[in-house]
């Protein structure tokens, strides 16, 4: 996103990077035998030298995947390092992470220039809707992934999220292996701590994020929309789990609530200091 910004971001005189080119293509290669590790390692990627600045504290996992659901084209490298099931599992995975973006085999980066080059596939609006976490939510189910073993599941309810249990539940289970190996997972949710605010839920790999997204309807009959994407998912155990984390009506509302607490200065007024005994940290 910052790349294809700098294309319509004006200068003082007005003019625009994209007076001068087209943005046409946007590549990601994905190393076929360290990808799926790599994703599941939550290097950060300060560890690496690789930060962009100053307290930059992405990890590897969030650029891979902020990366794979934007492109347009999605090189699979070094496939001669795989076995045929390997690469077939990579490719329905990515497949599921983007279902929109073209994938492209190759070894020692070998590629034909018109897979990359002058294919006028990059359109702003399409990339920003192109992340499979998207399309689920919008009901576009990719089955076709199915057969080797990557699958997606919608989780929707209308209660909120207990905080105490909700923490525990990403905290020790989410990245147990209970579930399948989840790759991704995101989407919107609520804690009953927090009524008047939005979370947005964003999880690459083993590392998971989650931050005040807007201010919240109060009126709105959905609290909680998240989609997860996995190998060999147990969807229905999955589904339970999350159900045992809502707070039913009636239930007393904990006095501790574990997550970090949020800066939702912008968001909402109403939000700013609504709980005062929420733990900061953990």
């Amino acid at each position: 996103m910052p790349v294809a910004a700098t294309f319509a971001f004006a200068r003082d005189d007005g003019a625009t990077l994209g007076d001068l080119a087209r943005l046409d293509t946007m590549v990601t290669i994905v190393e076929a035998a360290n990808f799926l590790p790599e994703l599941a390692g939550g290097d950060e990627l300060a560890e690496r030298g690789l930060e962009q600045y100053e307290g930059d504290e992405r990890t590897v996992s969030d650029l891979l995947m902020d990366q794979i659901e934007f492109a347009d084209v999605i090189v699979r490298n070094k496939l001669d390092l795989v076995d045929e099931e390997a690469a077939d599992r990579l490719r329905a995975a990515l497949t599921r992470l983007n279902p929109a973006a073209r994938l492209v085999p190759a070894v020692h980066g070998r590629v034909r220039v018109s897979d990359v080059l002058g294919t006028r596939l990059f359109d702003l609006e399409r990339a920003q809707q192109a992340a499979g976490w998207v399309k689920e939510l919008n009901g576009d189910h990719v089955p076709e992934t199915e057969e080797y073993g990557i699958s997606s599941t919608v989780f929707r309810s209308g209660l909120p999220f207990h905080p105490g249990r909700l923490w525990a539940f990403v905290t020790e289970e989410l990245d147990s292996g209970a579930y399948g190996q989840i790759l991704r997972s995101k989407g919107f949710f609520t804690l009953a701590s927090r009524p008047h605010v939005t979370g947005l839920w964003s999880q690459a790999g083993s590392v998971a994020r989650f931050d005040p997204s807007a201010a919240r309807d109060t009126d709105s009959p959905e609290c909680q929309e998240l989609v997860f994407i996995g190998t060999d998912l147990h969807a229905d155990a999955l589904h339970a789990a999350l159900a045992d984390c809502l707070m039913p009506e009636g239930e007393e509302l904990p006095l501790a609530d574990p997550f970090p607490a949020w800066d939702t200065y912008g968001i909402d007024d109403t939000c700013d200091d609504e709980h005062p005994h929420l733990v900061a940290g953990v």
